[in-house]
């Protein structure tokens, strides 16, 4: 888990929890509208430094504080694009850290559902609209299925009961795969939407190795583990006193394919010897 990832991290950097370390972890557990009390909580224990993950967290940090260093990782949205910094190069105010972006990311995934499912056309796409992150890759989703003569099914959710609605119209237009973008309400809700694609035999392609993890088909996407490891050295330089306006924001170097073979030889599905040749790490 990302929080386990951080805190080691910090650990090999000298770092000793109840010694010369506090951490005070908020987790609001998909809830957008609960991120900018977390934060505040935050500013009000007068944090030496604040690790936001994602974009609306880093949106709310920055919201609640312009004096706190705050490191952000694993986000999904252009901080320069939301106003948030100056410059990725300089950032230029209390924001600093890695995001999780990089062109055609959606293109790439797009693709290699085109590779693994036959004659693939008609493809659903299940995002949350509150989530800047998810709103931008759904953009891009579209400039690279016109690309590919793909035919995109949209599908928000907005609400845990949205997720039905959405099942019950993928059934009727019977897409040949599933584009999820992870973030905000999606990601909270893995398990459903895992279990979903199992049950409709739908090939589906996700942004991150937990996914992967928990039973989906595949993924491509930043390594969350890289990301989390480079916010412990950011933490740590800011500690010691270096300014987040003079620190340059990091895009991805690594990315990850990940393939859960179990998953395929349930739904049915082979995987292309050249797909699985590329794979990070393969599931079996």
């Amino acid at each position: 888990m990302p929080e386990e990832i951080l805190r080691d991290s910090l650990r090999k950097l000298g770092y000793t929890e109840g010694e010369n370390l506090i951490i005070e972890w908020r987790f609001v557990k998909g809830r957008v509208d609960q991120h900018p009390e977390a934060a505040a909580e935050l500013v009000r224990l007068k944090a030496d430094c604040i690790v936001a993950s994602g974009t609306n967290a880093t949106r709310a940090a920055k919201q609640a504080t312009n004096a706190i260093p705050i490191v952000i990782s694993n986000m999904d949205a252009d901080p320069v694009r939301l106003g948030l910094v100056a410059s990725l190069a300089r950032p230029g105010g209390n924001i600093t850290g890695l995001i999780a972006i990089a062109a055609d990311l959606a293109g790439k995934r797009l693709d290699l559902l085109r590779e693994t499912v036959p004659n693939l056309s008609r493809v659903a796409v299940l995002f949350d609209p509150g989530s800047e992150g998810a709103s931008a890759n759904v953009r891009e989703a579209r400039t690279a299925a016109a690309a590919l003569g793909m035919q995109l099914q949209i599908h928000e959710i907005q609400s845990a009961e949205s997720f039905d609605d959405a099942f019950r119209a993928m059934g009727k237009a019977r897409p040949q795969a599933l584009l999820v973008v992870g973030a905000g309400l999606v990601q909270n809700y893995r398990a459903r939407v895992v279990d979903f694609t199992f049950k409709a035999h739908l090939p589906a392609v996700y942004g991150g190795l937990l996914w992967v993890l928990e039973g989906g088909l595949m993924s491509y996407g930043a390594s969350t583990e890289a990301q989390f490891r480079r916010a412990a050295a950011y933490v740590d330089r800011v500690l010691k006193g270096a300014k987040p306006a003079d620190l340059p924001i990091e895009q991805p170097t690594k990315f990850e394919l990940a393939i859960n073979l179990k998953t395929a030889r349930q739904i049915g599905l082979k995987i292309p010897q050249s797909v699985l040749t590329r794979a990070d790490r393969v599931i079996e």
